[in-house]
């Protein structure tokens, strides 16, 4: 729920919190903003730092409160962070820190004999809204000290509240009013071994109330000061609840009389066990980290927003009892993040499920990119996507029919004022986006009139997989044969719409039918990647591209020409598509190219942005030899191994009596100096296609 970071950076959109380089560190961020390109939500940041013995003048802005980082002090994994600061007077601070989902564990070792210590809690500060920073608004914040009442006078905890929420001015217009109570709730809880006396306060706008115990509105802080040479152990609950909540949040996951070192051994067990379902021989070490954080990396999202069974809906405002979930960049993670999920953490696709439904009860539509609520963010409706490609692989445990329901209403209704509304990248002031285009031109004509809505090609190829993904749910849940057949004709006939036969590629139209322009109507792309975006309909794209050889020609004058961006997802099928065109050999090849040049274990070991784990589910499922191409298919194209071996301990999938772990074990002798297949075969089974159903490995195999 909540990801903890040193903050070496005001975030907002186009910045996080943490970034590797800085040498100054101005907090430690309890942050919740999903990806580079999404706002922060609630957060709360932690500030270490002394002042002389006669002086209580503490920082409390971000650049007066950095703190240089001694060189190659930090520490950093998925279970623990440690850096040494230089608290500035001579002396150092240890920081050590670990969480879990809902509450931040920090530990605070100073070190300096001839200064006085103190923890400040940022409660609320200035929040950057879009990208640009000086558009600066000032959230309001909430702070109260509790004091021991015996004589020490020692702060117990510091809890508090802000309203900060960033994607609030591209939120949809119908459900902004309902949001509007948001906010980020926590409660720090303190423990030293020290008795001795402690001064605290608030700080409002740099001004310091000592003794002061409750405060509220904007640019707040409080503060503890504790003795020389202290060690400060706190603990953070985190809530979107209430400051009760994310007491009770403590008492859960981290109660009182945890030490760090055991919150540190509980969440590395947690990722172990999550990293032991993977067994990999034949890799190198170098190898080997790139696959395991990519593992880690597409565990993140989408992530927890409900705490002990309850969680807050900024849909209708309401406290209501289940799961729910948020950071869903559906756009970028149908493609290949959501079948790793689907693999790999079974146990959560119903809860995940279940949350998108709840958001389609509640808000009225399925998610594209929930950030608490909707953002507006990319196009079409990928949802159906995620839970047609959940039913065709036999997830189960969420209403289907409730499910269906929201499918169909992507499917065949259009937003509000669809004529007259261009729905552009983060406009504001509109309602919500969905299918913009739909009753404007692409019902009726089959593509989405560039000259009325923005991204105007890319809406029409992904309407026309999400059709394509809404007639597998009817299929699978037998829908009447007018619907599928709607569907399917739809989504086989839209792409097709815009392929321009003078050209060879795809291209925006107008409303009247025109040509816009090659370069109009992208997402994230251009008219080389997008043209290659029927994954539903390979066959047929590859007969409008004149038959295998002359495909096979279009895709090496795509990747000769320096024209394929694995930086971004609508590149991430095409090598595969070699393989459906007779020449798998070349799949295989452009596969280990792609992985060698965009993938490595440095801190910049990343082509592109993670996108909530797709770049990530992308090499893992090329390591292991094969890829989702069209996800709601239950197909796997096959490309090929990195490594000898790959054996993989499938977990057990809920909903399934008597389900148990499974392996599959992928061999591949010699694959990591041989990118070529030279036979496929599956259970003792001569597979002579390069296709890999869901059903050959969901039970594990060989």
């Amino acid at each position: 729920m909540t990801r903890w970071v040193a903050q070496t950076h005001l975030n907002y959109v186009s910045v996080t919190p943490y970034n590797w380089t800085a040498s100054t560190i101005s907090g430690f961020q309890g942050t919740r903003q999903p990806a580079i390109w999404m706002g922060e939500s609630g957060p709360v940041v932690v500030v270490p730092g002394v002042t002389e013995m006669d002086n209580s003048d503490i920082k409390t802005t971000f650049e007066e409160r950095g703190l240089k980082k001694s060189q190659g002090s930090e520490t950093i994994t998925p279970a623990y962070y440690s850096v040494v600061l230089d608290d500035g007077q001579g002396g150092g601070i240890l920081v050590e820190q670990s969480a879990t989902s809902r509450v931040g564990h920090l530990r605070f070792t100073f070190t300096n004999p001839s200064s006085k210590p103190y923890i400040l809690l940022e409660s609320s500060r200035p929040s950057i809204l879009t990208s640009t920073p000086t558009n600066v608004s000032y959230p309001h914040g909430t702070v109260s000290l509790h004091v021991s009442p015996n004589s020490y006078g020692q702060v117990q905890e510091i809890c508090g509240s802000n309203s900060e929420r960033q994607d609030s001015i591209i939120t949809p217009t119908s459900t902004l009013p309902y949001v509007s109570n948001f906010a980020g709730y926590y409660c720090a809880r303190f423990s030293t071994s020290s008795t001795a006396s402690t001064s605290y306060g608030t700080i409002q706008n740099s001004t310091i109330y000592p003794l002061s115990t409750s405060a509220e509105g904007p640019l707040l802080s409080a503060y503890a000061h504790f003795p020389p040479q202290s060690v400060v152990d706190v603990r953070i609950g985190t809530s979107f609840i209430s400051i009760d909540q994310a007491r009770k949040n403590i008492d859960a996951e981290i109660p009182d009389g945890t030490t760090l070192e055991q919150t540190v051994e509980g969440t590395k067990a947690k990722w172990v066990e999550k990293l032991d379902m993977f067994e990999v021989e034949g890799a190198n070490e170098e190898q080997k980290e790139i696959f395991f954080t990519g593992i880690a990396h597409a565990l993140q999202y989408p992530y927890e927003q409900h705490e002990q069974g309850r969680y807050y809906s900024g849909y209708d405002g309401k406290i209501h009892e289940g799961e729910s979930y948020t950071g869903y960049s559906i756009w970028d993670t149908y493609r290949a993040e959501w079948a790793f999920l689907i693999l790999f953490a079974p146990e959560r696709l119903q809860g995940m499920i279940t949350s998108m439904l709840a958001d389609y009860t509640q808000g009225g539509w399925l998610p594209m990119w929930k950030n608490v609520v909707e953002t507006n963010i990319m196009v079409a409706t990928h949802a159906d996507s995620l839970i047609a490609e959940a039913v065709v692989k036999g997830v189960t445990g969420f209403d289907t029919e409730l499910a269906w329901e929201a499918v169909w209403k992507d499917a065949t209704v259009p937003p509000k004022e669809d004529f007259t509304t261009s729905y552009f990248d983060r406009e504001e002031n509109v309602d919500y986006e969905v299918r913009a285009g739909l009753s404007s031109s692409y019902a009726q004509k089959g593509w989405v009139a560039d000259d009325i809505h923005s991204e105007s090609a890319s809406r029409t190829l992904d309407y026309a997989y999400d059709d394509y993904a809404a007639y597998k749910l009817a299929s699978a849940l037998g829908k009447p044969s007018n619907i599928m057949d709607f569907l399917l004709e739809r989504s086989l006939r839209a792409p097709f719409t815009i392929f321009n036969p003078d050209t060879g590629f795809m291209e925006a139209r107008n409303a009247d039918g025109t040509w816009a322009g090659e370069d109009h109507g992208w997402t994230e792309g251009d008219k080389w990647a997008h043209s290659f975006d029927v994954v539903h309909d390979i066959p047929g794209l590859i007969e409008k591209r004149g038959g295998n050889e002359s495909f096979v020609r279009s895709l090496d004058e795509h990747f000769d020409g320096g024209h394929n961006d694995h930086t971004n997802e609508p590149s991430h099928h095409i090598p595969y598509l070699y393989a459906l065109a007779g020449a798998a050999y070349k799949t295989q090849l452009r596969v280990r190219e792609i992985a060698q040049m965009n993938y490595n274990n440095t801190p910049n070991g990343l082509s592109g942005n993670e996108d909530c784990g797709q770049m990530s589910a992308w090499y893992i499922f090329s390591a292991m030899g094969f890829y989702p191409v069209n996800p709601v298919s239950g197909e796997y194209i096959v490309g090929s191994p990195f490594f000898d071996k790959i054996t993989i301990h499938l977990p057990p999938r809920p909903g399934h009596k008597g389900d148990k772990w499974r392996k599959l074990t992928i061999t591949a002798l010699g694959a990591p100096t041989k990118p070529y297949i030279k036979s496929l075969t599956i259970n003792g089974r001569r597979v002579d296609v390069p296709v890999i159903r869901h059903e050959d490995i969901m039970d594990g195999g060989e």
